[in-house]
């Protein structure tokens, strides 16, 4: 069950648009530091700062059964557990943060579609190290490792 579960996470992944921080003419292995730097910059300015919630357990009604002698007996509702969540409320500033900075390193955050089978099939792959000028239909192939290449159609 989990194993089905991750599987289709992974597709699904691959499925989705890829996001990134995109400078045109500008290396990969460049915009890779850059973006690390920026997020190290967020994580010195915008510390994690953990908050705990307690999120109240759902309330199950009372119940009354009865068998087929119309005997009832009534059994009273109760709470179930509360859930506790730990989460870091500075998580957004620090996005935030992260993202004023890459701006002013003249970077704009895209999101770029995958390619359709029928243009990942007609390009040579190998992964992108410098960044193209984007077009309306530019697109990503997906690779192994983590990598990805840019596909400008014309």
């Amino acid at each position: 069950m989990k194993f089905r579960a991750f599987a289709a996470m992974f597709l699904l992944v691959g499925c989705m648009p890829l996001g990134l921080y995109y400078k045109p003419g500008t290396t990969v292995a460049r915009a890779d530091r850059d973006l690390l730097n920026c997020r190290v910059m967020g994580e010195t300015d915008v510390p994690p700062r953990m908050i705990t919630r307690v999120i109240p357990g759902p309330l199950l009604p009372p119940r009354r059964i009865c068998d087929a002698a119309g005997n009832c007996q009534l059994f009273p509702g109760r709470r179930l557990p509360p859930e506790i969540v730990t989460e870091d409320a500075n998580d957004g500033l620090r996005d935030q943060v992260v993202a004023q900075c890459m701006g002013d390193r003249s970077y704009e955050y895209v999101r770029l579609p995958r390619c359709p089978a029928e243009i990942a099939r007609t390009v040579p792959l190998r992964a992108t190290t410098v960044m193209p000028r984007l077009t309306e239909s530019a697109c990503v192939i997906r690779l192994k490792g983590g990598k990805w290449q840019i596909v400008t159609v014309e």
